[in-house]
């Protein structure tokens, strides 16, 4: 029993880092984009991308954070998540598809290795129980 708690303690700390570092990359970035600052609307538009989207994902972004972290609603939670994948995969994707540099990239890699972890290691408490019939 005893492995089992530090098994779990060791999961919520890396749940509470990965997550805390996630919040924080998508907040940060959705700031930028809602700011329409320049070097990121240069990358939305190098991508192919209206600027008006810079809006839309900086506040699905920042709603997104708050269901994170705000205690309960497993479910808000999972649809949260999933709209980070969604974002985050589909920015990872559409850097390769143009053939962007490495330095463009990586930051959309590591948000979206970051909402992996964090999605992995989340408490049973922050999931949607289980049916079994």
């Amino acid at each position: 029993m005893e492995t089992n708690n530090k098994s779990q303690k060791r999961n919520n700390i890396i749940y509470w880092i990965f997550t805390i570092w996630m919040a924080l990359g998508m907040v940060s970035t959705a700031i930028v984009q809602l700011m329409k600052n320049k070097d990121e609307l240069a990358n939305f538009t190098n991508l192919g991308y209206p600027a008006y989207l810079m809006t839309i994902i900086g506040v699905w972004k920042i709603l997104g954070v708050i269901a994170v972290l705000i205690p309960g609603r497993p479910l808000l939670k999972e649809w949260a998540y999933a709209g980070f994948f969604f974002v985050m995969s589909g920015a990872l994707i559409s850097h390769i598809i143009i053939g962007d540099t490495m330095a463009r990239t990586l930051p959309a890699l590591l948000l979206l290795v970051l909402v992996l972890i964090s999605w992995y290691f989340r408490p049973a408490g922050k999931k949607i129980p289980s049916i079994h019939h």
